[in-house]
C-alpha cells in the first residue's frame, strides 16, 4: 500500500500557489510506485498579477525535462489560461503547434517549457490536478481485461481512454469523458497512468492515494491465489557467489555495449528482481514491452533476457551467452530503427540498457550512473506493473512501431536535450590510490568536475569518505566510491577493483599515487626500510597496476594508468637511495606497461613531481623534518628552499599534478604512451632529456 504523507502544518507553510504544488509534486514523486523518475506532471489553477499590475487567471504546470520528487517552484511555468482555453475548441493540433502556441502563453519567457501534456491540465476545470503512473494502475491498464478490473475496483467513478500518444487529442478525450461522466472522480489511461482531480492541494493528493490503494488492495487479492509470474524456474546463487560473478561479467558487459559510446554498468540482485529473473514467465514477459511510455527513453523497448541456467551451466558459459546475446540485441535493435525510423532519426546506441540474468539479477546500464540508476529503478517498476498485471489475467504493451514513435518523439527527446553537456571524464571511472590524500583527492576533485566517476582507494578509509561526500555532495550521488585498500595486501586490491567493478562496470583509468618517503644516508639504511619502500612503491604499484590491467583488457575499450613518481625517478637524490632507487622502478614499471598494454589500447605514462608540501602525508611526516636535514635547514624553511631550487622560481602544488594527470587521462594524450612529464618548476638535475 502506498502511504499518504501529506503533513498540514508543512502545507500550511507553502506561501504561494506554486510552492503550495512543488509540495505536492515532491510528495507525489517522493514514492516511485507513484511515479516514475522524470514522468507524471501537477498543476494548479490560481489568479496572478501580470507586468502590467492586472490580475490574470494563471495556470502553473510541471516543467519539461523536471522530476517530481526534485524539483523547485523555478521548474513549473505559468500560462495564461484565457489563451489556453480556446484551444479546446480545435478539431486537432500538431505537436509543433501545440508547443510554439504554447510558448506564446507563458507569463514568463524564461520559464521552462511546459509539460508535454499541458493541456490535459488546463482542459479540466479543477483547481489541483495531478497525473501518475502508479504500478497499481498500470498493471490494471496493461491488463488486457483493464476496463471489466476497473468495473469492479471503481465502478462508475472512473473514464477509461483508450491508448493514444499524449498531445492534443488525448487531451480532449480526457475533458469530454469526464463532463459526460457526471460521477466521475479519476481517469485511467490506458497503457499510461492515471489522472485526478480536487478543489484542494490536499483532495487531490488524497485522492491519488485513495485510488492507487483501492486497485493495489485488488491487486493484493488476485496475487494471494497465485504464484507470481508463474513460479519459479531457476534457483538464485548464494551471495558470495553472484557478487563474484557480476564483478567478472560486469567489465565484458561493459565493454560490449560501450561499442558506440561509453556506458556504465552496475547491477541489482534484490528481491523483487531475483523473483521475477527466475521465474517461468520472465523471459516472456519481459519481451512483450515497456510497462509505460515514459520508460522507453531509458530503458528501450525490451531489456535482453539472458538464456543461462544457473544450475547448469558454469561462469564461461555466462560470459560467451552474454557476448553473444549482446551482440545479437544489437543487430535487432538496429533492424527495429530501420523499420520504423524516419529519415531524420538518428538512431541511439543499439546496446540493451537493462540485462536480465536468471539466478544472479540485473545488470542496468546508462550513460553515467545517475542514468544507469535510472534505468535500473524504471525497470523495478516495470517488474511491479508485471507482476500485478500478469495476476490480474495478462500484461500488454505497447505494440513495436508505437514504441518506437515513443522512444524517437522528439517531444520525449527535449527532455533529454537539457542534459549537462558532457565533459572529458563523462562515462569513465577513474581509480586512484591514495585518494584521500593532496595529490590524490585534488586528482579525484578534478575528474569529478569533468564528468568522471571516481573511487577513491586508501588505507585512511575515514578521509577517502569525506571527499567522497564531498564529491557526491557537488555531483550527483554515487559519483564517488570510497574503499580501504592496503596497495601491498593483494587480496585488499582485488576486493577494491571488485567494488569497483559492482558499482560502475570496470575501470577506466588508473591514477598509481600511493605513497610513502624515508630518507637516511646509504650506509644507515636499513633493511626495513628498504623493504618498506620497495613494497609499497614496487610491489605495490605492480600489484594494483596488473588487477587494473586485467579489468582493462577484460573492457576491450582500452585504458589509461598514470603512476606518480618523483623527480627522484630521474635524480639520484642525497640521503634517499631506497626511495630514489623504487621511484626509477615506477617509471620503468609504467614503460613495461605500455609496451605490453598498445595490443590492448592501455596507456601508462608517468608524472614526475617535486616538494608537493600542501595537502601532503608525506611532508607531514618524519620526511619533513629528514630532508631539511640533508638540506641544513630548519624545517620551515624547506618551502621556499624547493621555490629558489626550480629553474621558474616557483612551488608546485596538488592542483598543477592533477592537471597533468588528467592531461595524460584525456583523449589529448591519445597517442603518447611509456612518456614522463615533470611537473617539478625545473629542477635541472632531472630534466628527462
Amino acid at each position: 500500500m502506498v502511504e499518504n504523507l501529506w503533513n498540514g502544518q508543512e502545507a500550511s507553510q507553502q506561501q504561494s500557489a506554486v510552492s503550495s504544488l512543488r509540495y505536492r509534486s515532491n510528495l507525489l514523486g517522493s514514492d516511485r510506485s507513484v511515479c516514475n523518475w522524470g514522468g507524471g506532471n501537477t498543476s494548479v489553477k490560481s489568479i496572478e498579477v501580470d507586468f502590467k499590475g492586472q490580475e490574470i487567471e494563471v495556470m502553473w504546470v510541471k516543467g519539461s525535462g523536471s522530476d517530481l520528487a526534485t524539483m523547485e517552484d523555478k521548474h513549473f511555468t505559468a500560462l495564461k489560461l484565457e489563451d489556453v482555453r480556446p484551444l479546446m475548441e480545435r478539431e486537432d493540433m500538431s505537436d509543433e503547434e501545440m508547443v510554439k502556441y504554447l510558448g506564446q502563453c507563458m507569463v514568463d519567457s524564461s520559464h521552462p517549457r511546459a509539460s508535454i501534456e499541458t493541456l490535459l491540465h488546463a482542459f479540466l476545470p479543477y483547481k489541483h490536478v495531478d497525473h501518475t503512473h502508479p504500478d497499481a494502475i498500470i498493471s490494471i491498464c496493461c491488463a488486457p481485461n483493464g476496463r471489466e478490473i476497473a468495473d469492479e475496483v471503481y465502478g462508475n467513478r472512473y473514464v477509461w481512454v483508450p491508448y493514444i500518444r499524449p498531445g492534443f487529442l488525448l487531451s480532449k478525450m480526457i475533458a469530454q469523458g469526464v463532463k459526460e461522466n457526471p460521477h466521475a472522480e479519476l481517469v485511467l489511461m490506458e497503457k499510461h497512468g492515471l489522472v485526478v482531480w480536487g478543489e484542494t492541494a490536499e483532495e487531490s493528493y488524497d485522492k491519488t492515494i485513495q485510488i492507487i490503494n483501492e486497485a493495489q488492495t485488488y491487486i493484493d487479492q488476485s496475487l494471494s491465489t497465485v504464484e507470481p509470474f508463474g513460479g519459479a524456474q531457476y534457483t538464485t546463487l548464494e551471495e558470495e557467489q553472484r557478487h563474484t560473478l557480476f564483478a567478472k561479467v560486469l567489465p565484458i558487459v561493459r565493454g560490449a555495449v560501450s561499442e558506440n559510446e561509453g556506458m556504465i554498468a552496475t547491477f541489482d540482485d534484490s528481491e523483487a528482481v531475483l523473483e521475477f529473473v527466475n521465474s517461468v514467465r520472465a523471459e516472456t514477459l519481459s519481451q512483450v514491452g515497456a510497462a509505460c511510455p515514459d520508460h522507453l527513453v531509458h530503458t528501450k523497448r525490451v531489456p535482453l533476457y539472458v538464456k543461462w541456467n544457473p544450475e547448469e551451466q558454469g561462469d564461461e558459459e555466462l560470459v560467451l551467452a552474454l557476448q553473444q546475446e549482446i551482440a545479437t540485441y544489437k543487430e535487432q535493435y538496429k533492424a527495429y530503427f530501420t523499420e520504423y525510423a524516419n529519415a531524420d532519426d538518428k538512431m541511439f546506441s543499439p546496446a540493451p540498457r537493462v540485462i536480465l540474468i536468471p539466478g544472479l539479477g540485473m545488470i542496468a546500464i546508462g550513460k553515467d550512473i545517475g542514468n544507469a540508476n535510472v534505468s535500473r529503478n524504471l525497470y523495478h517498476r516495470a517488474i511491479s506493473v508485471m507482476k500485478g498485471s500478469d495476476a490480474l489475467g495478462g500484461f500488454q504493451s505497447l505494440n513495436a512501431e508505437e514504441s518506437f514513435g515513443i522512444e524517437y518523439w522528439p517531444l520525449e527527446l527535449y527532455k533529454l536535450s537539457l542534459a549537462p553537456k558532457e565533459a572529458e571524464f563523462s562515462r569513465k571511472v577513474c581509480f586512484v590510490t591514495g585518494g584521500a590524500g593532496g595529490i590524490g583527492s585534488e586528482t579525484c576533485r578534478l575528474f569529478a568536475s569533468q564528468g568522471g566517476h571516481v573511487v577513491l582507494a586508501d588505507l585512511n578509509l575515514e578521509g577517502a569518505q569525506k571527499v567522497a561526500e564531498e564529491i557526491n555532495s557537488l555531483y550527483g550521488a554515487g559519483r564517488a566510491l570510497a574503499v580501504k585498500m592496503d596497495v601491498t595486501a593483494e587480496a585488499e586490491i582485488k576486493e577494491a577493483f571488485k567494488q569497483a567493478s559492482l558499482a560502475y562496470g570496470g575501470v577506466d583509468v588508473l591514477v598509481n599515487n600511493a605513497g610513502l618517503a624515508t630518507s637516511s644516508p646509504f650506509e644507515e639504511t636499513t633493511l626495513a626500510e628498504w623493504n618498506l619502500n620497495m613494497n609499497v612503491l614496487g610491489t605495490g604499484y605492480f600489484l594494483v597496476s596488473r588487477e587494473a590491467f586485467t579489468v582493462m583488457k577484460a573492457q576491450q575499450t582500452g585504458g589509461s594508468m598514470i603512476f606518480i613518481g618523483s623527480k627522484n625517478s630521474i635524480y639520484a637524490g642525497k640521503n634517499a637511495s631506497a626511495y630514489s632507487a623504487v621511484k626509477a622502478l615506477e617509471v620503468h614499471l609504467a614503460r613495461c606497461i605500455a609496451a605490453e598494454g598498445g595490443d590492448y589500447g592501455i596507456r601508462a605514462n608517468s608524472v614526475l613531481p617535486d616538494a608537493v608540501l600542501q595537502g601532503s602525508a608525506i611532508w607531514g611526516s618524519k620526511w619533513k623534518e629528514e630532508r631539511a636535514a640533508a638540506y641544513g635547514i630548519e624545517p620551515d624553511q624547506l618551502d621556499e628552499h624547493y621555490r629558489q631550487r626550480t629553474v621558474l622560481k616557483v612551488n608546485i602544488f596538488p592542483r598543477d599534478i592533477a592537471e597533468a594527470i588528467a592531461f595524460f587521462a584525456s583523449a589529448k594524450s591519445a597517442k603518447t604512451t611509456g612518456c614522463m612529464i615533470t611537473v617539478d618548476g625545473g629542477v635541472a638535475a632531472a630534466f628527462t632529456r
